[in-house]
Parts: C-alpha cells; sequence; structure tokens
C-alpha cells in the first residue's frame, strides 16, 4: 500500500461531514490535483465522544460511496501507541505512530554505543543538496541524538510490529509522528531519526516533525515564518538524501500536523513542494466541527439557539476543556465574550466571530480556540447535536467543503 504523493488527514469528531470533506477532494482533482483524503479520529476523541474506530470506516466509505470517489482513500489510526493500537487494527490503514513521549528517555548503553558506531563515519562537514551550509557532524552529537531520539525510534518498531504481525507486510502506511514533544527537531537530529527509523526495519512513508513556532488548535501560524521555510527546506532536503543513504522508502514525504488552519505557512509549503517535487501530507483535522457551528449559526432558529449554548457551556467549562490542551491553545479570557454577548448576536455575527478570516474584524481567534477544545460539550449534548447537524446539512457542508477547499487545498496544491 503506497500512499499517493499528496493526501489530507480530515478529521470529523461526529462523523456527519464526510461527503462534505470529500467534496472538496473532488473539486480539487477537478482542477488537476489529486489530493487523498486521510480520516483520522484519535483515542482521546473517539473516548469522549464515545465513539469507536470502525465509526470512521464506516464514514470514510459512505463518503466515496456517495460521491462515486475512484481514487485512493486511507483511515488514520491517529496517534497511537502499544496501549492502544489494537483498537483501530480492524479499521484503519494509516498508523500515525506516536512515540513523543519516549524522546527524551535514553535507550540502553549498548545501543547507543552501537548506533554512535555504525554512524561515526558521518562525522565531520556533511554536504547534503539543498541545504546551503554543511551539517557539522561530531561523535558527541551523534551520541547525543541517539540517547535523545532511539528509544522513541525503538518504540516505534514496536508498535509498527505489532501492526505487520496483525495486518501483514505492505497493507498498510506507516506514519512516525515527533511532532508533540518540547523541541523541534534540527535537520541533523532528522537525519540520524531517519538512520534509527531505517534500523528498525520501519517503512515510513510519512514523518511528522515538530517545527519552531507554535501551532495552536485552529489559529494560524505564531513564529518566524522565515525560520518555518528554512526549516521545512531543510526537512525536504534531509528526506531526500536520507531515503537514497538509508534504503527508505522513495515516497517518504513530510507530514505537517498543523494543528489545522496555519495559512502563513502554507505558501512557503506550496513554493517548497513546487520547487523540489516533494510529497506532502497535511494534518489539518479539527476545523470540520467549527464549521458545523458555522454553519449552525447560519442557519438561524434552533441551529443558532444550540450553536450559542456551546459557547455558553464551554466557557462554563473553560478549565476542564481547555486544561488538556494547555500546551497547543494559547487563549485570553479577557477577549472572550460573555455568555449574554453571544445571546445578542445574530447568527451572522456568531459565524463571523468564529469563521477563521483575518481580515474581518469580528473575528476572534479566543472566541475560536475555545469553541475548538469544546467539542465534548456538543457530544454531551447527544441526540439534540446530532438531530441539528442532520436538520442543517446543507448549509454546514457548504462551510465544510468551502473551508477545506478554499482555505487550504487552493492554497497548498493548486
Amino acid at each position: 500500500m503506497i500512499i499517493e504523493k499528496f493526501s489530507m488527514g480530515v478529521g470529523d469528531r461526529f462523523a456527519h461531514q464526510g461527503a462534505a470533506q470529500l467534496q472538496a477532494m473532488v473539486q480539487a482533482k477537478a482542477d488537476g490535483v489529486t489530493v487523498v483524503p486521510v480520516w483520522n479520529k484519535s483515542h482521546r476523541e473517539h473516548s469522549i465522544i464515545h465513539t469507536a474506530p470502525d465509526s470512521v470506516r464506516a464514514e470514510a466509505a459512505a463518503a466515496v460511496k456517495a460521491l462515486n470517489w475512484d481514487g485512493s482513500y486511507y483511515v488514520d489510526a491517529d496517534h497511537i501507541g502499544l496501549k492502544n493500537v489494537d483498537l483501530f487494527m480492524a479499521s484503519s490503514d494509516f498508523f500515525t505512530l506516536d512515540v513523543a513521549d519516549f524522546t527524551g528517555e535514553a535507550a540502553p548503553e549498548a545501543d547507543i554505543k552501537k548506533f554512535v558506531d555504525k554512524y561515526s563515519k558521518y562525522v565531520g562537514k556533511l554536504e547534503i543538496p539543498g541545504i546551503d551550509a554543511p551539517l557539522d557532524i561530531t561523535k558527541q552529537l551523534i551520541e547525543n541524538i541517539a540517547k535523545k531520539y532511539l528509544l522513541a525510534v525503538k518504540q516505534a518498531g514496536e508498535i509498527y510490529r505489532t501492526i505487520e504481525a496483525a495486518k501483514g507486510e505492505g497493507n498498510f502506511v506507516t506514519e512516525v509522528s515527533m511532532d508533540e514533544t518540547d523541541d523541534p527537531q534540527t535537520p541533523v537530529e532528522m537525519l540520524f531519526i531517519l538512520a534509527a527509523v531505517a534500523d528498525e526495519n520501519i517503512p515510513a512513508q510519512t514523518i511528522a516533525p515538530k517545527f519552531t513556532g507554535r501551532f495552536n488548535k485552529g489559529v494560524d501560524y505564531v513564529g518566524d515564518v522565515a525560520q518555518f521555510e528554512r526549516e521545512f527546506n531543510e526537512d525536504l532536503a534531509v528526506i531526500a538524501y536520507a531515503v537514497k543513504e538509508f534504503g527508505l522508502p522513495e515516497n517518504l514525504k513530510l507530514s505537517v500536523h498543523s494543528g489545522s488552519d496555519k495559512f502563513s505557512i502554507y505558501e512557503p509549503i506550496r513554493k517548497a513542494l513546487k520547487a523540489t517535487g516533494a510529497g506532502l501530507h497535511l494534518k489539518t483535522a479539527g476545523t470540520t466541527w467549527l464549521e458545523e457551528l458555522i454553519g449552525l449559526a447560519m442557519a438561524g432558529g434552533d441551529g443558532l439557539t444550540v450553536a450559542r449554548d456551546v459557547y455558553k457551556s464551554s466557557l462554563g467549562r473553560f478549565d476542564e476543556l481547555c486544561t488538556p490542551y494547555a500546551t497547543v491553545i494559547d487563549i485570553d479570557p479577557a477577549k472572550l465574550p460573555t455568555a449574554d454577548e453571544v445571546d445578542s448576536w445574530t447568527g451572522e455575527q456568531y459565524a463571523a466571530a468564529l469563521r477563521h478570516d483575518q481580515s474581518c474584524e469580528l473575528y476572534n481567534p479566543d472566541f475560536r480556540q475555545l469553541l475548538h477544545v469544546g467539542y465534548k460539550v456538543a457530544a454531551e449534548m447527544g441526540p439534540r447535536y446530532l438531530d441539528a447537524l442532520k436538520e442543517f446539512a446543507p448549509i454546514i457542508a457548504q462551510n465544510v467543503t468551502e473551508n477545506i477547499y478554499d482555505r487550504h487545498l487552493k492554497r497548498i496544491f493548486i
């Protein structure tokens, strides 16, 4: 199973927008660009919403059938580890191996020494095509990298072999994820991480590093865009070099776990893909749930009431909802509207405050981030929320498709 050059992770908290999401890929294909969908939903999201992984497979299959999609599609076991991989085994064919928790933990000394001895041949000035200055590699540097990352990659190897034993070699796509670490990986760290991946015989087709800057949920990138562009291009160069040097899959590509809507880095990514011919997996999952709220608000009546109630409850449960996401949100409580204010809003005002349009003076990123993590509130509404999704499906679908196509696919791929 070989994933296509361009793919996009699309999450759907409540499993109602599969066809609307896929419609965006249909429109991109009509523009001459194939971007394949990868439906993803994490174990945490399943736990909060009380769903099971097979529901994601069912939603994806229904969308593909409804739209007569004749291309590939995938279902991602999102950020899984040994503790929960079995839950996703039957339904998934894309596995994001999340080993961030093991970074910084040292592997056994014998393993570290073996790794350092093997790769000491790269000590010195290493020229990599596409990187301006040579990488300055010392034996101590290799040892430090091994101490920080080798155990994590070995854990990825264990997870991979567990999946392979159940599904068979070549029957799934493997991604190695290190984006939820404290520090970004440098190009030289990426090089030796990929060497370790090859040593573990993991046929990784995508790798998700951590980049410099803030990747907060649902809002734009916060950081030095020029620095991100350098890191992104250097990572592309390292991957191209590592594929040849270590025998990794030829289609290995970068995966950007964006937290959704990192519009300011989309142009540098687009330029880099065009210049290098590289592939990309863009994971921008969570905003579909926000488009549901926008559609409900625009529908007015009961839809607007539901949207208002979700916000009011989220505001009242601020600490509970935000604490699990503390590292990936920056909310100023003073900039959040009061419950009474939101009750006075029209549907258009609510939608404008929530929609990620930075040119709109009503857009409120603090309001948006709180609602991004407030899906638990909607889940607890049960049939009231799900029935509203059915009742106002057309306007919600319109917003979901426009969001993915206009704000994401067009900016990077088209």
